[in-house]
């Protein structure tokens, strides 16, 4: 009973990320939703108390995979600069590799900025570790942040809208802008964005 609860739950959640991504959560009904997951409407209820319920579900757990993907993928290194260059790196190359995340980020990540889960808080811890080795010259890590995320989820529209421009091109100059804006001089900026991603965090 347990795991078919959960089931049921996570088909509503996959659902819910497919509406996200495709920007119809607002308008959906539940009858719209419960057909999408292919399950009874009253299976809903047993589950979320509402639609905005279900959808602040679905951006957790998008945020949250978004994030320990990054961190499966090694992007850590002993020179703050260069993890925040491959976590930009990375994040740009959801386009690509996982194009649903993508476009959820695009749609309705701007609010999950100052969450306590997923990429915001990654990306703040690395912002101050950064600052504390000298790496950045940021005076409010929380408004870098804010430049930072809309740096990137800017940049994913960009790369999504139009998938025929240079993509790696484009993904090297968001990367430059991002570290920029966190104080990296211009030109080692530049080398950072252009130095390859290690082969094992691409896979």
């Amino acid at each position: 009973m347990d795991r078919r609860k959960a089931r049921t739950r996570q088909r509503l959640v996959d659902a819910a990320r497919i509406l996200l991504a495709e920007g119809k959560a607002s308008s959906a009904s539940i009858q719209d939703i419960t057909d999408a997951a292919d399950v009874g409407f009253g299976s809903f209820y047993n589950h979320f108390s509402t639609k905005t319920e279900l959808f602040d579900a679905s951006l957790e757990e998008v945020m949250e995979e978004t994030g320990k993907l990054l961190d499966l993928l090694g992007v850590e290194s002993e020179d703050p600069a260069v993890t925040m260059a491959r976590s930009v790196q990375l994040t740009l190359r959801l386009t690509s590799s996982r194009p649903e995340l993508a476009k959820i980020l695009v749609n309705h990540g701007f609010p999950f900025l100052d969450s306590d889960h997923g990429l915001a808080p990654r990306a703040l811890r690395d912002i101050k570790i950064g600052m504390e080795a000298g790496r950045f010259d940021v005076q409010d890590p929380r408004l870098a942040l804010s430049g930072l995320g809309g740096t990137i989820f800017a940049g994913l529209y960009v790369l999504l809208v139009d998938p025929d421009a240079d993509q790696d091109a484009r993904i090297r100059q968001l990367t430059e802008q991002s570290l920029r804006l966190l104080g990296v001089s211009v030109d080692e900026a530049r080398v950072l964005a252009a130095a390859p991603v290690p082969p094992a965090s691409i896979g």
